[in-house]
């Protein structure tokens, strides 16, 4: 029997800062029924989805703990969960976790179609800085606000209604990172949930990116890691203007051969759908990147050894 999980990419339009918990769950709620009345079992939102992209400023303790989820689901989140349970859907959401020794992390769960949690993902690979950039209207104060994620790449198993794939989740920036996806290429991974806000101006300053080119590489991304690894891809934005800061689109869900099969075309609330037929990954898996056939770990030992770039030494003459 072919194993075709019926997937929505929930692409959300901008949350402002001064926006109510109460209206974006509404909105989130009313994507979550668009997708489940076009046939959806599983629906992606993006990263950070209850709240605006707040490490863009410079923000207090008093005024940071707003963001933050000390619980999920929390009293807030609830009817998210709640919903998705009545209509039998599951979904992926990114957060902002804060734990219960007060640590905080930039997260994202999985849900199952009984609105239990299936498995949590934290961040790993940070962008931004932890002290401001003197001068500058924006900020990406990400290490400032979060701790690096210590759950690893946990692959885990969806439910057997929906052909019980192996999934993986990353948030954001982890999308660019392609170790990331191999450690999850390395578990079977057959479908990677990312969901992102990704400014659609330099973030870390300068006029050297635009909108177009930060599209380009954030969907140049999920279709050469799903290629490499022979997964699907499910990639989802918040995007457009949030508090006058330009948020990119460009959700999209790509096939294992890298392929485009479905993807946004506004910055706003939008549902994209694709039929994922799970049992494509076997083509990749088993041939171009059988890794235990053709995968060499014994010269890969500076991806685990060393962080930055150092040149090889020049020879003499």
């Amino acid at each position: 029997m072919p194993r075709i999980l019926r997937v929505a990419a929930a692409q959300m339009g901008p949350n402002q800062r001064a926006d109510s918990r109460a209206q974006i769950l509404a909105r989130m709620i009313a994507l979550l029924e668009q997708s489940a009345a076009q046939g959806a079992q599983l629906v992606v939102f993006p990263e950070l989805a209850f709240t605006t992209f707040f490490p863009r400023w410079l923000l207090s303790e008093a005024e940071l703990e707003a963001y933050f989820e000390s619980t999920l689901p929390g009293p807030d989140t609830q009817p998210l969960f709640d919903r998705a349970r009545e209509l039998g859907v599951g979904f992926y959401v990114g957060y902002a976790e804060r734990t219960a020794d007060g640590k905080r992390f930039n997260s994202a769960v999985t849900v199952g179609p009984d609105g239990a949690i299936l498995e949590k993902y934290r961040k790993v690979h940070l962008p931004g800085s932890v002290e401001p950039r003197e001068g500058s209207r924006f900020q990406q104060l990400e290490k400032r606000y979060f701790e690096y994620g210590d759950l690893g790449f946990p692959a885990f198993h969806g439910p057997d209604s929906w052909g019980a794939p192996v999934l993986g989740m990353l948030v954001c920036n982890d999308r660019r990172w392609p170790e990331a996806w191999r450690v999850y290429g390395l578990q079977g991974l057959e479908m990677l949930l990312v969901g992102y806000n990704s400014a659609a101006y330099d973030p870390n300053g300068g006029n050297t990116e635009d909108a177009g080119l930060r599209t380009f590489h954030s969907q140049l991304a999920a279709q050469s890691n799903a290629y490499m690894n022979a997964a699907w891809a499910v990639a989802v934005a918040k995007a457009g203007d949030e508090d006058g800061s330009g948020l990119i689109g460009g959700s999209c869900i790509v096939d294992p051969n890298g392929r485009i099969v479905a993807e946004a075309k506004t910055l706003g609330d939008e549902v994209v759908v694709a039929d994922c037929d799970l049992d494509l990954c076997a083509q990749g898996k088993e041939k171009m990147f059988n890794f235990a056939q053709h995968r060499r770990p014994e010269m890969y030992g500076l991806i685990t050894s060393r962080t930055g770039a150092v040149p090889p030494a020049r020879k003499a003459g």
